[in-house]
């Protein structure tokens, strides 16, 4: 784009985002967990609606954005066998736990950690589930707890859920007892610019806010369900392999957490960030997003020490080539992790004898059902 067209653009990019007094959180220090105080208003013209670009494909799972394996290594003293495809380890603070539940009550399978490089386990919690219990569950949760003072009871976050038939417990984020929703109707857009160096057109493609910009000024972009409790959205920028946070929130049409990263002027009060200042180590800001970047919306446990994204990725898009100021819509992101849990014991029964062919013989005792036993 020529320097004159950025100009022009970037004119009626801050009009659009200034001209209704929206503009009203100044941006944040480097510290993820505070937000300055807001800022005056402006006022400007109001602008024609940018335009608005086609929806990209569905982005493929990259070692940056996601991470999978299989965790399904049986260990002596837990009389329960775990499956998990593309549940990633947490934080040195945290650990998972398993829960059963028994007439309406949790009972612990044991807390664990997962293994980045293959995936096993490693115990470091008691089996508190007697194999009548187990026998007797209707479903199976799995928790993220503190790894030091952990709370008996269930922590809030519970990123999957099954219920238990014939024993076995597939396991989803859809269980109503973890995130209780598919995200299937989660969508929205965002756009590159850079409302936070106004005066500077050089950067505008270091910045993604998750915004739709129309003739009277930006509204959110997001469409996103309602959490429960113990999670958090997170905007997430790729750059050169590297993800980057752009904050946490739970509301797509109030700021979020951070603005760390962003220059002295006025942000628009939705999510986002532009990557002006304070760079992580091994990258260099500004940058330019849309070579080779991709945006990322996750689900974060609200209590979550790890740089990464969770597991949780509902929504993605490549930003490879766009255009700055153009709206960019959000496809399906990577997914989610899902899992099996095996919690009790089926015992097949011996086939009945065959009927003797000479002579006849009384009918043949039919077979026992299948039985569950401790």
């Amino acid at each position: 784009m020529h320097l004159s067209k950025k100009q022009s653009s970037r004119t009626k990019m801050a009009a659009l985002l200034l001209s209704t007094g929206l503009v009203a959180a100044a941006c944040g220090t480097a510290s993820p967990a505070s937000n300055s105080a807001p800022a005056e208003p402006s006022s400007a013209e109001t602008g024609a609606a940018v335009e608005t670009q086609a929806a990209p494909a569905a982005v493929e799972p990259t070692d940056a954005v996601a991470l999978a394996f299989q965790a399904d290594d049986p260990v002596a003293g837990f009389p329960i066998d775990l499956a998990f495809s593309g549940l990633e380890p947490l934080g040195p603070d945290f650990v998972y736990e398993g829960w059963v539940v028994v007439d309406g009550t949790p009972v612990s399978t044991g807390r664990f950690t997962i293994s980045e490089n293959d995936g096993a386990r490693t115990y470091v919690g008691d089996n508190l589930a007697t194999q009548a219990d187990l026998d007797s569950a209707s479903d199976f949760v799995l928790t993220i707890e503190p790894a030091v003072g952990d709370d008996p009871a269930p922590a809030a976050a519970k990123p999957l859920g099954g219920a238990i038939t014939d024993c076995v417990a597939e396991l989803t984020h859809a269980h109503p007892a973890a995130l209780g929703n598919d995200f299937s109707t989660a969508a929205g857009q965002f756009i590159i610019a850079t409302p936070t160096t106004a005066a500077d057109t050089t950067d505008d493609y270091s910045g993604v806010w998750f915004i739709e910009v129309t003739s009277a000024g930006p509204v959110a972009g997001l469409d996103l369900p309602t959490l429960p409790a113990g999670w958090v959205y997170e905007g997430w920028a790729v750059i050169d392999g590297t993800p980057v946070s752009t904050g946490r929130f739970t509301d797509a049409t109030m700021p979020d957490d951070f603005g760390g990263f962003s220059g002295p002027d006025a942000n628009p009060p939705f999510p986002g960030e532009d990557f002006i200042v304070n760079a992580p180590a091994g990258l260099t800001f500004p940058t330019n997003l849309t070579d080779g970047g991709t945006i990322v919306l996750s689900i974060e446990p609200e209590d979550d020490d790890s740089p990464a994204p969770f597991a949780f990725k509902p929504l993605a898009a490549s930003v490879d080539g766009a255009e700055v100021e153009t709206a960019i819509q959000l496809g399906a992101g990577p997914g989610f992790p899902s899992g099996t849990a095996t919690v009790c014991t089926v015992e097949a029964a011996a086939p009945a004898p065959a009927p003797a062919a000479e002579p006849a013989a009384a009918p043949a005792t039919a077979a026992p059902e299948l039985s569950i036993t401790g």
